[in-house]
This record gives structure tokens, C-alpha cells and sequence, in this order.
């Protein structure tokens, strides 16, 4: 009679299901499928984005495999910059796919890194069969977001975004002006032009100097029409009938009152689910809040380990 360290694991399963791990680049995807871990992976490559050479490889691989036509697919990938578009046409196709977080993948600190911190797909493929034999820890899956939810993120991102040109193009305006002993004055709003001044020998700057300085004037102050522009938009969003019922955006306007505008400006660009921003309303104070947006709240956050 089998004993409890005896018994058959979910494993056996693995074999009668085919797995796809995709690597994807910018010009060519590399797939890896495999059915279980003691034999080699097969290995393709195909043209970036073309799903319908990977559909002809998915029955290639059936039939290489001796699998039928009804055996489920699983597959994966690492989240980057394709996003979720392909996660969609996968279940679209058919594929169980579970989107990865790269930097929860344990690696051996030994061997020697690749410069890219991607794994491979025969790697990929690997930590797959592990992760549908029932193997814990093995990675942490992302949350993939419904296209609404992800659409609505734009605003609140562009918005963080122009944040830190800003604060890159001031500083930037600071720096050219410390190279010839100026500080630049505290200024309510942006004039049209930049207030003349003069280098530390009380003489009128460089020309050069003068024209690179009016130019980034000039784009400091469309970002700034731009911020402005963007924080009208979301107080409108804030304000319609839709955002009443919107749990997120309610508990971002509790954030906005009992935090100040640093936390709620994190919270608004993650576009959080509604358990992520109850935890930000629970910390107390600016560094609780930072650090749970940083390890919990990011675009990549894992939901599932």
C-alpha cells in the first residue's frame, strides 16, 4: 500500500498536457514545449508577434509529442514590455497562460549571468513543469488586469511620468546655471521667458548658453500646461457619477485626505486594486506608504505565490 512519501504526485499530470514557454524579443519569439521534465524541450523560433505561425508550432508540437487534439496547453512568459496583450491572445487561443515576475525566479548565484536578466525559454519551460506539478514557490504570477483596468492607468501614469520630467528639466535648468556661479530664483508659476540674468562677474551669459536656457524654459513650460491640464482630468474623473461607484478611486480619494498628495499620487499611478490602497490607508505616515507601493503596488505586483 502506498505510504504518504510514496504516494503518485500531481506531476504524473504534467505528461498529459503540453507546455509552451515563450521568450519573447522584439524581432523573434523563441518557444520552448515540453511535456516533462526528463526528456529535451523542443525547441522553435519564430517571427515576432506572428500568432499564427505560433498556432501552426502548437500543433506541431502535439503531433511531435503524440498528444491529441483536446490536451490542454499551458504556457508562460516573463512580464516585460509586451504587457498582457499576448496573455489575452493566448486565452484567446485556447492556452492556460500564467504571466511570471522575473525578479521572484530564484537563480543560481554561481553560474555565470548573462548580461540580460531573462531567462531563456528552455529555463522557462523548466520552471513551468515545476509550477504545474504543484511545486510552491517556484515564481510569482502578476495579476493580469482587464483592458478597462489597464486603459485607466494611462492618466494616472502620464501623470507620474511628466512628474519627473519635471523635476529632471528643473534641475537640469539649475545645473547649466551653476556652471557660471548662478542659482536660480524661487519663482511663483512660469513667466513666458526666463528671468534675465547675469553669470557670477555680474556679466550677461554666453550666448549659447542663453538660447539652450530659453528652450528648456520653453519645454518646462509645456510640461507644466500639460501636469496642469492632466490634474483638471482627474478631478473631473473623481467626479463622475461612474467614479461613485468605483471602490479604487474611493479609497484613493480617502488616501488624498488622510495622507497628502505624495502617497495618493503613488497609489493613482499603480491604479491599485482596492485591497493594495486599504493597505496604503492603513500605514502611517510617507515611508510606510512609499514602501508598500514599492514591494506591493507596482505595475508587476505578483497576486498569486
Amino acid at each position: 500500500m502506498p505510504t504518504a512519501t510514496t504516494r503518485p504526485t500531481p506531476a504524473s499530470a504534467t505528461a498529459r498536457t503540453l507546455h509552451l514557454a515563450l521568450d519573447l524579443g522584439n524581432t523573434t519569439w523563441k518557444l520552448a514545449f515540453a511535456t516533462t521534465v526528463a526528456h529535451a524541450p523542443r525547441l522553435r523560433t519564430i517571427p515576432a508577434r506572428d500568432l499564427r505561425e505560433l498556432g501552426v508550432e502548437v500543433a506541431a508540437a502535439r503531433t511531435r509529442f503524440g498528444l491529441a487534439d483536446d490536451i490542454p496547453v499551458v504556457s508562460c512568459y516573463e512580464a516585460g514590455r509586451d504587457g498582457f496583450w499576448m496573455h489575452r491572445a493566448l486565452t484567446a487561443l485556447g492556452v492556460t497562460n500564467v504571466v511570471v515576475d522575473s525578479a521572484s525566479i530564484r537563480e543560481n548565484r554561481r553560474a555565470r549571468q548573462a548580461k540580460s536578466d531573462r531567462l531563456d525559454a528552455t529555463a522557462l519551460v523548466r520552471l513551468l513543469l515545476r509550477h504545474h506539478a504543484g511545486e510552491r514557490g517556484v515564481w510569482s504570477v502578476v495579476r493580469v488586469p482587464s483592458v478597462e483596468d489597464e486603459d485607466r492607468r494611462q492618466l494616472h501614469r502620464e501623470l507620474f511620468t511628466l512628474t519627473r520630467e519635471r523635476t529632471r528639466q528643473v534641475n537640469r535648468i539649475k545645473g547649466l546655471l551653476a556652471l557660471h556661479g548662478v542659482a536660480l530664483p524661487a519663482l511663483r508659476g512660469l513667466p513666458a521667458a526666463m528671468p534675465p540674468l547675469a553669470d557670477w562677474r555680474g556679466a550677461p551669459l554666453p550666448d549659447g548658453l542663453a538660447a539652450r536656457l530659453a528652450r528648456e524654459w520653453t519645454r518646462l513650460r509645456a510640461t507644466q500646461r500639460d501636469l496642469r491640464a492632466l490634474r483638471t482630468e482627474r478631478r473631473r474623473l473623481l467626479a463622475t457619477a461612474e467614479a461613485a461607484e468605483d471602490p479604487t478611486l474611493r479609497m484613493v480619494e480617502r488616501l488624498l485626505a488622510s495622507h497628502g498628495r505624495a502617497p495618493a499620487r503613488l497609489a493613482w499611478s499603480s491604479a491599485c486594486s482596492p485591497r493594495m490602497v486599504e493597505r496604503l490607508l492603513a500605514s502611517h505616515g510617507r515611508a510606510p506608504a512609499r514602501l508598500a507601493w514599492s514591494s506591493a503596488c507596482s505595475p508587476c505586483a505578483a497576486s498569486a505565490r
